[in-house]
């Protein structure tokens, strides 16, 4: 939660045309070629690490862009899951609202900080497919792939769904047959629809912000957060087909991914929650 109020903050400063601190006195406006900013590999055991040191010594406000994150401290520590040669893509925020942008190469040796099972789960080693689970019992309509159900009471479509066959009438292309990549390298989600149409954004998740269940339990595991594209059909029919894209994960592992939204973000008054049941492909 503090993660998205930071970039709330940092979203509203980027879009006011008065700069919000008076840096004038330290030269005004300044170009992305007099920015001083480092991202640097902490060293362990001689090699290069996956923990970044993020610094910005210039008069700017920060953003960094690290692939599977982003942080908007001008001192940070920041882990990258991924080994190889990486871009950190900075952007400041000038006193006079001008932004500039600059990309930091580095080069990561070894995963020497551990990095969250979940992100091997959701990207294998690389980029992993993942599609609707056509194992899900047979509700009539075929396998209950998508529905409503018992916000924090079920884990599937416990009331209505419309089967895999009926996945085209609520969401076109995103039916049987389409399927959804997720990539480490930048934190890349592509949709791929059955018409060859190819919708790119990028996810984010939070594995500590977990929900507990009306039977004491742990209903939901994390959230998973999606940008410019929602997973498959991630549509919510009882609010005007808004489309979705926060989550609750509710099961992830190496084949199977369950996610749901509460109607109205808290059950809509009456505990309903729309399902999504997707295997690795």
């Amino acid at each position: 939660m503090k993660k998205i109020i930071y970039l709330m903050m940092f979203a509203i400063a980027f879009m006011a045309c008065e700069p919000i601190e008076n840096r004038e006195s330290a030269g005004g406006a300044i170009t992305a070629d007099q920015l001083d900013i480092s991202a640097t590999p902490m060293v362990v055991d001689g090699k290069n690490s996956n923990r970044i040191i993020l610094e910005n010594r210039s008069p700017v406000l920060s953003q960094w862009d690290y692939g599977n994150g982003i942080s908007i401290k001008a001192y940070d520590e920041v882990d990258v899951v991924v080994t190889g040669d990486l871009i950190v893509t900075f952007t400041g925020l000038n006193a006079d609202g001008t932004k500039i942008t600059k990309e930091l190469p580095i080069r990561v040796d070894e995963l020497s900080f551990e990095v969250p099972a979940a992100w091997g789960y959701l990207c294998g080693s690389g980029s992993k497919d993942w599609t609707w689970d056509d194992t899900q019992p047979d509700n009539g309509d075929g396998p209950a792939v998508w529905g409503n159900g018992n916000y924090l009471g079920d884990k599937s479509p416990g009331w209505w769904s419309p089967g895999l066959s009926g996945m085209d009438d609520t969401a076109e292309g995103e039916g049987d047959g389409a399927y959804m990549t997720f990539t480490l390298s930048g934190a890349k989600l592509t949709l791929h629809k059955t018409d060859g149409t190819q919708l790119e954004g990028s996810f984010s998740f939070d594995m500590e912000d977990q929900t507990e269940g009306n039977d004491g339990t742990i209903w939901s595991i994390g959230k998973l957060y999606t940008n410019s594209v929602t997973v498959l059909a991630g549509i919510s029919p009882n609010e005007g087909n808004i489309r979705v894209y926060e989550y609750y994960i509710l099961q992830l592992d190496d084949d199977k991914l369950v996610l749901a939204w509460p109607t109205n973000g808290d059950g809509g008054g009456y505990g309903e929650a729309f399902y999504w049941m997707f295997k690795a492909k």
